[in-house]
């Protein structure tokens, strides 16, 4: 079984900046993908990035030049660094990893229990 546990989270002014990272736990046979997920009150989960295994990245275009996301593949973690953050950033946000937990198992999307950013103006 993969359990992903975040940190980071936390409460910021407008500018600033948080870290937040996603552990994984547990057998882990392969990551096809590692990404990022958030979910503001109201609003239905939106992606905002994700990093893959041969290192490629996509950011959601409002978070471009803002967020950088990356890997531990050592620790299987990932971190997803947001600078010049703004309200509109506030949510939970979730890591979610394309995986399979051993060689006969098939990729599938294991989450998180969520972080909460909240950004004030």
């Amino acid at each position: 079984q993969v359990q992903l546990v975040e940190s980071g989270g936390g409460l910021v002014q407008a500018g600033g900046s948080l870290r937040l990272s996603c552990a994984a736990s547990g057998n882990i046979f392969s990551i096809i993908a590692m990404g990022w997920y958030r979910q503001a009150p109201g609003k239905e989960r939106e992606w905002v990035a994700t990093i893959r295994s041969n290192g490629a990245t996509n950011y959601e275009d409002s978070v471009k030049g803002r967020f950088t996301i990356s890997r531990d593949n050592a620790k299987n973690t990932v971190f997803l660094l947001m600078n010049s953050l703004k309200p509109e950033d506030t949510a939970v946000y979730y890591c979610n990893y394309n995986a399979r937990a051993a060689w006969y198992d098939g990729y599938r999307d294991y989450w998180g229990q969520g972080t909460q950013v909240t950004v004030s103006s």
